[in-house]
């Protein structure tokens, strides 16, 4: 049996507003199915889903989402101005570069390229 990826779900304490901020980055339009759950379809991507849970987020995630960016800085800013923080600053060497994120509720991510 061979299984395939059916989405993404990050469990947060809004859906709503994390699928927002996720469409924005990756396009698709933001569906909220309820208070509890929302989920989008970006292009040429997994649905990207978002679960309401009452713990919040405690430590570093063990998976993290590598989005490719012809320009790292300028996604950067981009997604900061949507509410992202940096984590550290631009990473580059031979191979290419990549800039650590978070998400608004602390998610980690990174633009690369190369």
């Amino acid at each position: 049996m061979r299984a395939t990826v059916s989405e993404i779900v990050f469990d947060c304490a809004d859906p709503a507003a994390q699928v927002r901020f996720w469409a924005g980055l990756l396009g698709g339009e933001p569906v909220d199915r309820s208070a509890d759950w929302s989920y989008v379809d970006p292009p040429e991507f997994a649905r990207l889903a978002f679960q309401r849970v009452p713990e919040g987020k405690a430590v570093k995630n063990r998976l993290h989402l590598d989005l490719e960016a012809g320009e790292v800085a300028a996604a950067a800013e981009a997604a900061v101005a949507r509410g992202a923080e940096r984590v550290g600053g631009l990473v580059q060497d031979e191979h290419g570069c990549f800039q650590v994120l978070r998400d608004p509720e602390g998610n980690e991510f990174c633009f690369v390229s190369g």
